[in-house]
């Protein structure tokens, strides 16, 4: 299989992502401080991580937020607080767009939980962000408030920003699309739950669809998310996702996309970026045209160059297909380092 084209939503401008405490980025400092290490401009820098993220139940538990420490400092740090803030959002965007993502996704719910204060920072982040990349960017928010605002601040010049998502149990959200002239991310959710089965994403989406359409949507801007659920959790879950994309594919034909948070898959597993990439090439075999990735992962470069008659990519294979039981083979040739 050699892709063309692949719909990546970059996910890291994400107020969800971690580092570990005391890894590879995050580092106490002499003074007893602790910093992010990252690279901007082929050049080491460092983000101050403020007091306020220390000793908290994320910090404790060995991570913390990145990508909220930056939203922090870029507002309320002092003059090199709000530049290292600053220019640290701005490299997660700018190395996402020259690893060929198409959409950046912006999410920023767990900054806090005041809404009108995430409010406030989409509408702050969003055009910084735009500032320093060409590609339109995706509103992720389950706030609808958030949603608008963040759609509102994007620049139509970069072309047509992605809302996401909309659902069954969001369908206020379609109106924030159609006003925006946004395209959509449709997820396979429903009113009170998720779906299990094949035929359970159909059912949702089968309404949700005819609404988009009905409000004047076209098939090739929606963008579904059959919704991936952890292999750590369910085994099987993998594999019913595939069949899902399948049936999708089948049901709405070519010109709808199939876009989903594929490294959902790999939560509690080691070797994730594997799994992912894997995952990512089985999907589009399937179906799929694209994915909520890390786009310096996964890209139409890193799955046109997988080696599919390897025996880390055959391993992870058989794990997400439901053939490894408990992912007792998978698990073992990674402490061997097999893999």
């Amino acid at each position: 299989m050699q892709l063309s084209g692949f719909i990546g939503v970059g996910e890291n401008i994400h107020c969800t992502r971690i580092h570990k405490v005391g890894g590879k980025y995050v580092k106490e400092s002499p003074d007893g401080t602790h910093a992010i290490h990252y690279e901007s401009e082929g050049r080491p820098r460092q983000l101050r991580i403020p007091d306020s993220f220390v000793g908290t139940a994320d910090w404790e538990a060995g991570k913390v937020k990145h990508c909220a420490v930056a939203m922090h400092q870029g507002l309320h740090g002092d003059d090199a607080g709000k530049a290292a803030g600053i220019d640290y959002l701005q490299s997660l965007a700018k190395a996402q767009a020259a690893a060929g993502a198409t959409y950046l996704d912006v999410n920023v719910d767990e900054y806090s939980t005041d809404v009108s204060e995430r409010v406030a920072l989409v509408e702050w982040v969003v055009p910084l962000v735009q500032k320093s990349v060409e590609v339109p960017l995706s509103i992720d928010s389950s706030n609808t408030d958030i949603l608008k605002a963040g759609i509102a601040a994007c620049d139509p010049a970069r072309g047509r920003p992605m809302l996401n998502s909309v659902s069954l149990e969001r369908l206020d959200a379609i109106e924030v699309a159609t006003q925006a002239k946004a395209v959509v991310i449709a997820s396979a959710a429903g009113e009170t739950g998720l779906p299990n089965t094949v035929e359970e994403r159909l059912a949702n989406l089968d309404p949700l669809v005819q609404r988009l359409t009905d409000a004047g949507l076209a098939l090739g801007d929606i963008h579904i998310d059959p919704l991936v659920f952890p292999i750590s959790v369910d085994g099987n879950n993998g594999k019913s996702f595939l069949a899902a994309v399948s049936a999708i594919r089948e049901r709405y034909g070519a010109e709808i996309h199939i876009v989903a948070g594929l490294s959902n898959v790999s939560f509690g597993m080691p070797n994730r970026k594997l799994i992912n990439q894997t995952f990512s090439y089985l999907a589009v075999e399937a179906g799929a045209d694209g994915g909520i990735v890390d786009p310096l992962q996964v890209n139409v470069e890193t799955l046109n160059s997988l080696d599919t008659d390897s025996e880390p990519f055959r391993i992870a294979k058989a794990l997400l297909l439901g053939e490894d039981s408990f992912g007792m083979n998978y698990i073992t040739a990674a402490r061997e380092g097999r893999i």
